[in-house]
């Protein structure tokens, strides 16, 4: 792509990287082909090739963001399908990620769009608050009617409603219970990620991955002071915000691998964990946490990247059908493809994948309330191919897309270590034995 920056605009070195990903685009299109957005409206705007000449253009006007300039970058899922298909390797979540942080700065939203979004920053990424928001929100549940008739926020407001309905059904004891401790103390220790929302919304995710850990041998370590990651403040433009929750988490990690000597950062939902393995590149301006947020995002590893390490035996209970569906973060974000599946077939379930397998749930932080109308329409196209392999069971890797599927199908939803925590030893998952993990009804 040509580019027609001045020379001192090209002086910044944030600018001159900016303007080497735009040159590295050569319109050749193959992004709007696994572009959900673009897939679902077909509008050239809404497609990463679109967006990238839109912020070429804010860049290199140095103009304020017109509402038509922000609407399509707003819509952006940052599921980074289009990088996975990319020929000439766009890195083109860095050209959105400044977009944002520039719309943030320099665009004045609406009062009710300003509210919802600081709502949104304040609740989500704290445990406390987000569980109260929750309890909230499921007192308002009568009230769900009128609340979506309410102008220009009901549907944002009826899809927060929707989330606090998506909780899981309460489960036994043993789900969520401390692992027993083994005989020999384990030789091997990890830091795992409490984070915010998986937290509260599914507690004993975590739970099973310590219990599939402890039969390997190896013992979680505690990190006092990490929290979220960050990707959810990150993804709406507010980048100081995201950055000291970073290094708030970097502190925590580092005293951890330090004092505990913590191999590795496991962590549960793929939307955290590719943030965190981005870390080295996002705080890379940082003189104080460059080296260390290198060193964390190394020691990354998502729970099924890691597991499929150990040397775990394994024996399902029942040779269920699992209906496996690669998160975007997961597959597109730590291009992690095989792992998870090679290990639920090698814990006895028949895995099967879904067409369109590349295309986003419609999840994506907080999209599925920002623009609730995309997500859904994204959410049961996703819902329709996983019910025609008429599973037994939908897996997934990250709690976003676990509380959006299973907003839109019968079938039992959990998460891809509750299983292989089922199949060395641990309980059922809840999903299977006590109702549906997240209610099970449609939304």
């Amino acid at each position: 792509m040509q580019t027609h920056f001045a020379p001192e605009q090209l002086a910044d070195p944030k600018t001159r990287a900016l303007e080497r990903i735009l040159r590295s685009c050569i319109h050749c299109g193959f992004c709007t082909a696994t572009c959900p957005t673009y897939v679902v409206s077909g509008d050239e705007r809404d497609s990463p090739r679109g967006r990238i000449y839109l912020i070429k253009d804010l860049l290199e006007s140095g103009r304020a963001p017109t509402d038509d300039d922000v609407w399509p970058i707003d819509h952006c899922l940052s599921c980074n399908a289009c990088m996975t298909t990319c020929p000439s390797g766009v890195e083109y979540r860095r050209l959105v990620d400044h977009a944002r942080v520039l719309i943030e700065a320099r665009y004045k939203r609406q009062l009710p769009d300003r509210l919802m979004r600081a709502a949104l920053a304040w609740l989500l990424p704290s445990r406390p608050l987000f569980a109260l928001g929750l309890k909230l929100g499921a007192l308002a549940q009568p009230f769900a009617p009128l609340i979506a008739a309410l102008p220009r926020v009901g549907p944002q407001l009826a899809a927060m409603l929707a989330l606090a309905r998506r909780r899981r059904a309460r489960l036994p004891p043993e789900a969520v219970a401390a692992p027993v401790a083994s005989a020999d103390a384990p030789r091997r220790r990890v830091a795992l990620l409490t984070g915010c929302a998986q937290a509260v919304l599914a507690p004993e995710i975590n739970a099973a991955t310590e219990r599939l850990l402890r039969r390997a041998g190896i013992a979680v370590a505690p990190a006092p002071g990490e929290g979220c990651c960050g990707s959810l403040l990150h993804h709406m433009g507010r980048e100081d915000a995201a950055r000291a929750q970073m290094r708030a988490n970097i502190d925590a990690w580092t005293r951890a691998i330090d004092g505990e000597g913590i191999e590795a950062i496991v962590v549960t939902a793929s939307g955290c964990g590719a943030t965190i393995k981005d870390y080295g590149a996002l705080l890379a301006d940082d003189p104080a946490y460059a080296d260390k947020a290198a060193r964390v995002a190394a020691r990354t590893r998502d729970v099924s990247e890691y597991v499929a390490g150990l040397d775990i035996p394994f024996a399902a209970p029942k040779p269920l059908v699992v209906a496996y569906h690669a998160a975007c973060t997961l597959q597109h974000g730590q291009r992690i493809v095989e792992p998870p599946k090679a290990l639920l077939s090698r814990a006895g379930f028949v895995v099967r994948e879904p067409a369109e397998s590349h295309l986003c749930c419609g999840s994506a932080g907080t999209y599925n309330i920002l623009h609730p109308e995309t997500a859904a329409a994204l959410r049961a196209r996703k819902a329709s191919h996983l019910e025609r392999l008429k599973p037994d069971v939908i897996a997934a890797g990250n709690i976003g897309c676990l509380t959006q599927i299973a907003s839109a199908t019968a079938v039992p939803v959990v998460h891809t270590v509750e299983l292989l925590d089922w199949a060395s030893g641990g309980p059922a998952p809840g999903g299977l034995t006590h109702g549906a993990p997240f209610s099970g009804a449609k939304a």
